[in-house]
C-alpha cells in the first residue's frame, strides 16, 4: 500500500467512535476484569497483531496479579476476507491448570477465537474467557450463530469494515486511537 492509498482510505471513511469513547470502553472492560479475576491468577494471552493496541492500553488498567503471553493466529493477514487459520505463535506449555483470558481486537465471525479457545481447553486450561475490544453486530440471528460469545466487550460496531485501535485495513491505520469504517462497506 502506498501513502496515497492509505490516505485515500482515511478520506473515504466515517468516524464511529472517538478516542474518548474508545478509552472509556477500555476502562470499562478493565474494571470488569479486575472484579472477576480479583481472586484468580490468570494467564492473559494477547492475540497478536490486532490486539496490540487494546492490550497495551488495557494492561496498565488491570490491578490484578497476572501472567502475560501472546498467541498469533490469523484468518485475514492483509486481506479483507477470512480464509484458513494460520498459526504464527501457538500457545506455549504454560496453559495447563490456568485460568486463561484471551484479549483480541474484534470478535467478527468468531472462527479464529473459537479455534484458539478450543486449543487452550485441549491443553488443560481451567477456564478460558475472551475480552474483545469490539464485537461486530451482524443482527440477532447471525450473532447468535457465532461459535462463541465474548465475556468482556468494549464496543459493538456495525457490520462494516472497521479499522483503528489495532484493527487494520490492508496493513494500514492499526495505530489510530479511534474507530473508523470504510464508507459503503
Amino acid at each position: 500500500m502506498t501513502l496515497d492509498e492509505a490516505n485515500a482510505i482515511m478520506t473515504d471513511s466515517d468516524l464511529l467512535f472517538t478516542r474518548q469513547e474508545v478509552d472509556a470502553a477500555t476502562a470499562s472492560v478493565a474494571a470488569k476484569i479486575n472484579r472477576d479475576y480479583a481472586t484468580k491468577y490468570p494467564l492473559i494471552l494477547s492475540v497478536m497483531g490486532g490486539a496490540v493496541v487494546f492490550t497495551g492500553q488495557l494492561l496498565p488498567l488491570l490491578t490484578i496479579a497476572c501472567d502475560f503471553d501472546i498467541v498469533q493466529a490469523s484468518r485475514y493477514g492483509n486481506a479483507k476476507v477470512g480464509a484458513e487459520l494460520t498459526w504464527r505463535v501457538a500457545p506455549r506449555d504454560n496453559v495447563a491448570g490456568r485460568h486463561v483470558l484471551l484479549l483480541d481486537d474484534i470478535l467478527d465471525e468468531g472462527v479464529t477465537l473459537a479455534a484458539i479457545v478450543a486449543l487452550l481447553k485441549s491443553q488443560g486450561a481451567l477456564s478460558v474467557a475472551c475480552a474483545v475490544f469490539c464485537v461486530k453486530d451482524y443482527g440477532v440471528e447471525r450473532n447468535a450463530a457465532k461459535p462463541l460469545q465474548a465475556e468482556y466487550v468494549g464496543l459493538t460496531v456495525p457490520n462494516r469494515f472497521v479499522f483503528g485501535y489495532g484493527m487494520d485495513v490492508s496493513g494500514a491505520w492499526r495505530n489510530l486511537g479511534e474507530i473508523r469504517a470504510i464508507r459503503g462497506k
